[in-house]
Order: structure tokens, then C-alpha cells, then sequence
């Protein structure tokens, strides 16, 4: 294993890194949430081939220590940058998507399962996870900016400024107070 780097294979290294990042927030961005979320088995093989792809990318052909290092402290220098970037309301709306409706007052919103690319069976899973047993028990189910899957039961009030950032959540009735 080589240890040293040129100073050109350096700046190749941090360039290859930012845009490798770069590209990977963009793709994200584009496939939404659902990327986020919890990983299938095909998921999971998906995510640890995009991995290989994307470290070799940065490393170039024959991987050093020094570029490993460098590809890592570029790394956590663009997630802090970024961070701090996110404190802007007006960067974070640009860098996440919205968190998404998915149902509402127990109807499934098979137009948000869609652009979520989530499908019903999933649905149905998150709904078993969270202890519910008919779609009549929901007051809300929201797909977060995280890839989390939040279900609100019917039954207590729902503050309108818990849901001020969902999109779709004019679907919800008027005064909804999950009764």
C-alpha cells in the first residue's frame, strides 16, 4: 500500500470527493425520502454498491492512506459546511424535500404513495410497526424529511403548526383534531 500522495493527486482527491457528494445530495434530492428510509435487503445491496462505486471514485484507481484521510476529512468538512448551510430556512427548503402527506383522516393519498415512491405494503408495515389496527385509527401518516415514517392517531388534538411544513397537509379537515 502506497502511504504518500502529489499535491495533484491531493486536489484530485478533494475535487472528486465534493463532487462525488455534490452529485450524490442532487440524487438524492430527485429520489426523495424513500432513499432514506428503512432498506430492504435490495436496498441494503443498492446502498453498499453505491458505497464501492462512489469510494473508488474518490480514491482513484490505487487507493493511498493519505487520499483515504483526505477523501474523510473532505467528507466531514462538506457535512458541516453543509449543516450550517441548513440553518438557512431558505437553503434547507432548497437542499430537503418537504416532509409528504401519505394519509390522511384514515384514506390512503395514493397520489403522495406514488411521488414517495412508496407502495402500499409498506404502508401497511409502518402502520402495523406503530401499533395501529385499522386505517380508521390514523388521523395523519407523514413521510419526514428523513425518511421517517410519523403516523399521528385520531383521537387527540393536532396542533396546525405541527404540520405547517407537510406538504398536502390542506388534505387534512379543517380544524382537524384527530377525532
Amino acid at each position: 500500500m502506497r502511504i504518500g500522495l502529489t499535491w495533484t493527486d491531493a486536489g484530485t482527491v478533494v475535487l472528486s470527493t465534493v463532487v462525488i457528494y455534490l452529485a450524490f445530495l442532487v440524487l438524492i434530492r430527485i429520489v426523495g425520502q424513500r432513499a432514506l428510509a428503512t432498506m430492504s435487503s435490495f436496498d441494503l445491496a443498492a446502498a453498499v454498491a453505491l458505497g464501492a462505486v462512489m469510494g473508488r471514485a474518490v480514491l482513484g484507481y490505487t487507493p493511498t492512506l493519505l487520499a483515504g484521510l483526505i477523501g474523510m476529512c473532505t467528507l466531514f468538512a462538506l457535512q458541516t459546511a453543509f449543516r450550517l448551510m441548513r440553518r438557512n430556512s431558505r437553503l434547507e427548503c432548497l437542499m430537503s424535500n418537504a416532509p409528504l402527506l401519505l394519509m390522511a383522516d384514515g384514506a390512503v393519498l395514493h397520489d403522495n404513495l406514488r411521488k414517495a415512491q412508496i407502495n402500499e405494503d409498506e404502508l401497511r408495515q409502518k402502520l402495523r410497526l406503530a401499533s395501529v389496527h385499522r386505517y380508521g385509527d390514523v388521523a395523519a401518516v407523514i413521510l419526514e424529511r428523513t425518511g421517517d415514517i410519523s403516523v399521528l392517531r385520531r383521537g387527540e388534538a393536532i396542533d396546525p403548526e405541527f404540520l405547517a411544513d407537510v406538504k398536502g397537509c390542506d388534505r387534512l379537515r379543517p380544524g382537524h383534531s384527530g377525532a
